[in-house]
This record gives C-alpha cells, sequence and structure tokens, in this order.
C-alpha cells in the first residue's frame, strides 16, 4: 500500500514538473533554454561589475567562485520559496483529480527550481574550469550536504508560505519584502569575516548564510569561516520542514475543500 501510494505521488510529481516547465518556459522563443539564460545572464552582469573591485580585495578565494557559490543558493532559495505561495491557486483545477495533492504542487516546483539552478551551478563551474580558473580544493561530500540541506530547508519554507498564503492572501505581497533584503544580509557580496563581529551574533541567525559560507569553504582551501555551523544548518532545516509538513497537515483538508 505504501509502495502503491509512493509510485503514484511520484507520477503525480512528474507530471506536474513537466506542465510546469511547458508554462513557464514553453511561450518563449529560446524556449527551454531561457530557464539556463536568465540566471546565467544575471551572474555574467554582476560578475563584470563586481570582477575588479572584488579581485582585488579578495585574496583566499576566486571572486568567480565567490560570488558563484553566493548568488547560486539565493536564487534557488528565493524562488522556491516564492513560487510556492501560488502553487496552489496556479494548480487548482487538478485538485478534482484524488491524486494530485497541493504538497505534490510545491515538491515539483522545488525540484524544477533545483534542476535548473543545479545546471546552472555546474555549468558555469565547468566554464570556469576551462577559462583557466584553479579550484585548490573540492570537497564534494560537504558540497553536496549543504546543497541538499538547502533544497529541504526551501521546500519546507515552500510549503509554510503556500499554506499561509492561501489562508491570507495577502502573504503573497509581503513575501518579497522578507525574501529581498536577506540578499544583503547573507554574506552574497562580503565574506563574513568582513563583518565586525559583534554583528555576528544576529547575522549567523540566518540559515542561508551558513549555506553559503560552506559552499565556499568546501572549495577554497584558504576560505575559512569561523561562525558557519553545518549542524546548525541542519538543526534549522528540520525545524522549517516539520514546521511546513504539521501546517500542511493541519490545513490540507480546509484547502482542498475551500
Amino acid at each position: 500500500m505504501i509502495r502503491k501510494g509512493f509510485y503514484i505521488q511520484k507520477s503525480t510529481v512528474i507530471a506536474l514538473f513537466l506542465r510546469e516547465i511547458k508554462t513557464r518556459f514553453g511561450k518563449y522563443r529560446l524556449g527551454y533554454c531561457w530557464a539556463l539564460l536568465e540566471p546565467v545572464l544575471h551572474l555574467f552582469v554582476l560578475w563584470v561589475v563586481f570582477d575588479y573591485v572584488m579581485q582585488r580585495a579578495m585574496s583566499d578565494i576566486s571572486f568567480p567562485v565567490f560570488l558563484l557559490n553566493g548568488l547560486i543558493p539565493y536564487f534557488l532559495f528565493s524562488n522556491i520559496a516564492t513560487r510556492s505561495i501560488n502553487a496552489f491557486e496556479a494548480n487548482q483545477g487538478l485538485f478534482n483529480y484524488r491524486p494530485v495533492k497541493p504538497v505534490d504542487t510545491v515538491i515539483a516546483r522545488a525540484v524544477l527550481e533545483t534542476f535548473i539552478y543545479t545546471m546552472v551551478y555546474f555549468l558555469l563551474m565547468a566554464l570556469l574550469l576551462l577559462n583557466g580558473e584553479v579550484i585548490d580544493k573540492i570537497n564534494l561530500i560537504e558540497l553536496c550536504t549543504v546543497g541538499f540541506l538547502l533544497v529541504v530547508f526551501s521546500f519546507g519554507l515552500g510549503l509554510i508560505v503556500m499554506v499561509v498564503g492561501n489562508a491570507f492572501p495577502e502573504m503573497e505581497k509581503f513575501l518579497p519584502v522578507i525574501i529581498k533584503p536577506l540578499y544583503f544580509i547573507s554574506c552574497i557580496m562580503f565574506p563574513l569575516n568582513a563583518v565586525p563581529e559583534e554583528y555576528w551574533g544576529w547575522l549567523l541567525w540566518n540559515p542561508l548564510l551558513h549555506v553559503v559560507e560552506l559552499a565556499r569553504e568546501s572549495l577554497a582551501i584558504n576560505y575559512q569561516s569561523e561562525g558557519a555551523s553545518l549542524a546548525y544548518l541542519a538543526f534549522s532545516t528540520l525545524i522549517v520542514l516539520f514546521v511546513g509538513l504539521l501546517l500542511y497537515r493541519s490545513r490540507e483538508e480546509a484547502m482542498l475543500t475551500s
């Protein structure tokens, strides 16, 4: 029975995943290539603008690697959270089919964003290596662990915002106001060590900061972030996932009958 339910949910998520790709990118002339081009162009512009200044200020890590491992986690987190809030409304007609559940729509969107930004990440890393970039350390286990925790954390937050957004539609207006400041307090454009230590106690409450700093540590032997903690990131992820699943469980029937 459990196995049958798993296969039904897997088929549902795959179908929603394919539908999401077609809905988001099928109307553009560049088609599905736009899924990769959009974040690549954003990264390229920032790279060109800040490369000269930051290259002179940082000696322990290459600026392209530094930038890539800050922006990709933020974009992945931000997109999963913001696209989850209207996942229920965008697929409401599909809930007439019993196998389709609201949680499946969030899973499908999280999988799509993960697929897109994983492809972008490895594509840009490969281009950096081909361009002569030297990476003196690759801790693939740590990098994959941090990436996995980021996806689970973002999925848990996506569940929370979907449920809250369904009960309070105003949440769709407030969410960008909450997400955008994280761009400036997650050490995306600067290392944690550049911040005065008396402010670390506030910044380190932010799990996204731990993702960014740990990802950089896994790729640069001289880059050390004293405040970043894998244990804190894992604990935060479990808490957010638990709260998301609890909220969804308590509101699923009300959402489907509303």
